[in-house]
């Protein structure tokens, strides 16, 4: 074969996906082709692609997410927790009426103090399962108390109860995403 046969690599223009033949440019006399550091010869400095503009200095380019602890699209200003979606409304507050039949007061504590200001729905149930266990924490305490009249045992027994039923049908209730009303509660907290 001889070199007539070959393609000459800069008299054919090089064909891209979506954009036709672009010009290739003449190698320098003497160089080599492609120039160094010039991958493939695809771009050559001072190129650009129609229709694309460079950023500004400090700009991040289009399509780009912004960096770690930079505000972006969606983000609270410095300070503020972003709401909660609604699905993660109905989880906490249902884990608020739920929790504490594992571990007591603890769980709507946590979860109150938690997300009280990112969900009007978390605050509201939060503060209800709270109360009702504030309101079950006197009941023990009369209970243990009041265990030497024999009747402290009943008042022991009938909180455990109460807690386990009504904990269970505000947890029914909020992963509907309502509100839930404790039959008898003190409300401390406001």
């Amino acid at each position: 074969m001889s070199t007539q046969d070959t393609p000459d690599p800069t008299s054919e223009p090089i064909e891209r996906p979506g954009q036709g033949p672009a010009p290739v440019p003449d190698p320098a006399p003497g160089s080599s082709y492609p120039p160094p550091g010039d991958p493939g010869g695809y771009q050559q400095p001072g190129y650009q692609q129609p229709g694309y503009q460079q950023p500004e200095y400090g700009q991040p380019p289009y399509g780009s997410q912004p960096g770690y602890g930079q505000p972006g699209y969606g983000q609270p200003a410095y300070g503020q927790a972003l709401p909660l979606s609604p699905s993660d409304e109905r989880m906490w507050a249902t884990l608020a009426h739920a929790g504490p039949i594992l571990v007591g007061f603890l769980a709507p504590l946590i979860i109150w103090l938690v997300f009280r200001e990112r969900s009007r729905f978390v605050d509201d149930q939060g503060k209800e399962a709270l109360n009702f266990q504030i309101f079950l924490v006197i009941a023990y305490v009369v209970g243990v108390i009041t265990i030497p009249i024999i009747i402290g045992f009943l008042i022991l027994f009938a909180a455990w109860v109460v807690a386990i039923v009504f904990g269970i049908q505000g947890a029914i209730v909020a992963s509907r995403g309502e509100p839930y009303r404790y039959p008898f509660n003190w409300r401390v907290i406001k």
